[in-house]
């Protein structure tokens, strides 16, 4: 279910407040100012999505569910706008705030893993995960490796990048390294370099290590050969 923006906005008012300030709950006054603000009030009322109990507001599980993923989009679109778009952070509030009401679930998702999965906005408060992040803790334990881990001649999709340095991701972002294009690491030694597309790419380290990449299975025979090989 979408809701109207002015009912998504008192939603996220009520989480910042309540969920991550420790408020108890927020005055009825506070909320609906206007009249347009005490509709969106009455019709969350009737959803479900809050409680009023003495002119004190508070959010219920469905709200509060709901306005996690509202204040997820918002600082989701606070770091793309700074760190792939390089807005200065000061600017990006107001603008974020028209991308929360847009973003749908895929797009969300998308952004996410293109951003390595951040966990704070450029003002320092937490972004809560997504279904995207929990899987990817579980996936790289099985599957996805930096590429600091493969070996030469090694091909893979690139899952996502992980890195808190603004201009290192820029860097990586103009090169063409985004999440779900084909890599392959061509040399490990005096520097990393890497195949995308039809670009190679030598990095240091440092850079090779925040490229997360989901490695190719490999076919039976494959596997078959490997195993004849080490005597199994």
């Amino acid at each position: 279910m979408k809701l109207p923006d002015i009912e998504e906005e008192i939603l996220e008012s009520l989480w910042i407040q309540t969920i991550e300030k420790g408020m108890q709950h927020l005055s009825l006054d506070k909320l609906a100012r206007t009249e347009t603000e005490s509709q969106a009030v009455n019709g969350l009322v009737k959803k479900g999505f809050i409680s009023i109990d003495d002119s004190k507001v508070s959010l219920n599980e469905s709200g509060k569910q709901y306005a996690r993923n509202i204040v997820r989009r918002h600082r989701l679109s606070e770091r793309l706008l700074v760190d792939v778009l390089q807005l200065k952070k000061e600017s990006v509030h107001g603008q974020s705030c028209h991308f929360e009401h847009i973003l749908n679930e895929e797009v969300e998702e998308n952004i996410c893993i293109l951003l390595g999965h951040p966990k704070i906005c450029p003002h320092g408060k937490p972004i809560p995960p997504g279904e995207c992040c929990i899987q990817s803790k579980w996936l790289v334990e099985s599957s996805i490796k930096p590429l600091t881990a493969l070996k030469e001649g090694q091909t893979g999709r690139i899952a996502y990048l992980q890195t808190f340095d603004d201009k290192k991701l820029q860097k990586l972002i103009v090169m063409g390294v985004l999440a779900g294009r084909e890599i392959t690491l061509l040399h490990r030694f005096p520097s990393y370099v890497f195949q995308v597309g039809f670009t190679q790419v030598a990095v240091d380290s440092e850079i090779a290590g925040s490229i997360y990449v989901m490695l190719k299975k490999e076919s039976g025979g494959q596997e078959q050969r490997k195993r004849r090989r080490a005597g199994w």
